[in-house]
């Protein structure tokens, strides 16, 4: 008898050893424009004409100077997240509490500006930003302790703590800090003159703005021109190598969690500082959530995160403009959950290449 050997043919993913620049450019746009026809077909099927729903979210988030100020308005909590988020997502530490973190921050910011209205304008602001990124910073050293010291999945705890962080504001709105004059509305009062950011000209746009840009240029220097930032690239690598390096994984893994938390809970104080002016259960619209997605879209570029979440402050402001044509707001949080997907996948099909094998 012979054998008989059948020629087969195999589709493998093969990690790209180096990944060309020209990729890392033009992926992202793709995802995004696939995202949009994705969205699109959606609109469609629903009874709604894309390219006019697109173009009135454009006109209302760039169309105009009030639209292009409120676009950055929306910005710049998501700017603050999405800095957090890629601080850790650059060590391969998944942070996905940026949520909880932003309102917890926004509280401890509350409490603050509740507790001492009469101070100094600039000390109550500067006071305000520092408990705001203490609150924040160790809200997110508790999954970041878990993960150093026992391993614990971070995914999972940093999610579920943005449920308990929730339920903690809403203690406070609900219960001690509810202004008996709202009435009834679950929200703090007015936070006095001295705890508001100052804003520019007659818009909404606050010192926010200018705080956030210098945290980006800051952010850039130390990943790319500090040894912790080093630590941090190499650690997020390869932590054999790290280790082999005499790096020490825990103490990293600790400090890059605190920092992060620390940036989301910053935007929280500039929400209600610069914004609202007040503390309410709806304060965060899924900023944390976005900021993952904004920091993907970005390469973890600080500057590129700066013009990405400007984007995507249009995105969530023509998403609230659309409801007056009758089109749920939800339509934007749908198009960012497509854009999402299709930059994990994206990301994939730029680390890896198909080869075919016979």
């Amino acid at each position: 008898m012979t054998d008989k050997k059948e020629a087969k043919t195999k589709f493998v993913m093969e990690k790209r050893l180096q990944i060309p620049a020209w990729i890392n450019i033009v992926v992202p746009i793709i995802s995004v424009f696939l995202a949009l026809v994705f969205s699109g077909i959606f609109l469609k099927l629903t009874g709604q004409n894309p390219m006019e729903v697109y173009a009135v979210m454009y006109r209302s988030a760039f169309g105009s100077a009030y639209g292009f100020s409120e676009t950055w308005v929306k910005a710049i909590p998501l700017m603050l997240c999405s800095f957090g988020v890629a601080m850790a997502f650059k060590m391969v530490i998944w942070n996905i509490g940026a949520e909880g973190q932003l309102l917890l921050g926004a509280l401890a910011a509350t409490g603050m500006a509740l507790a001492f209205p009469d101070m100094p304008r600039v000390l109550l602001i500067i006071v305000m930003m520092l408990a705001a990124m203490l609150v924040g910073g160790l809200w997110a050293l508790i999954p970041g302790i878990a993960k150093a010291q026992w391993n614990v999945n971070e995914v999972i705890t940093s999610l579920l703590l943005n449920y308990v962080a929730i339920n903690v504001l809403d203690y406070f709105v609900y219960g001690p800090w509810k202004d008996k004059a709202g009435f009834g509305f679950p929200q703090t009062a007015t936070f006095s003159a001295n705890a508001w950011l100052p804003t520019y000209g007659t818009t909404r746009v606050h010192l926010g703005l200018v705080i956030a840009l210098l945290i980006a240029v800051v952010l850039f220097i130390v990943l790319n021109r500090t040894r912790w930032g080093y630590e941090v690239k190499i650690i997020g690598e390869s932590r054999n190598v790290a280790r082999y390096a005499g790096m020490n994984i825990k103490k990293n893994i600790i400090l890059v969690m605190l920092v992060s938390g620390a940036l989301a809970g910053l935007g929280g104080m500039m929400e209600v500082s610069g914004v609202v002016h007040k503390l309410d259960p709806h304060l965060s619209i899924g900023l944390g959530y976005s900021a993952i997605i904004v920091a993907w879209l970005s390469r973890l570029n600080p500057f590129v995160i700066v013009l990405v979440s400007m984007l995507f402050g249009g995105l969530i402001n023509g998403g609230f403009s659309i409801q007056m044509y009758g089109i749920p707001a939800a339509t934007a949080t749908m198009l960012q959950g497509a854009i999402l997907f299709f930059v994990l996948g994206g990301d994939v099909m730029a680390r890896y290449r198909i080869k075919i094998i016979k």
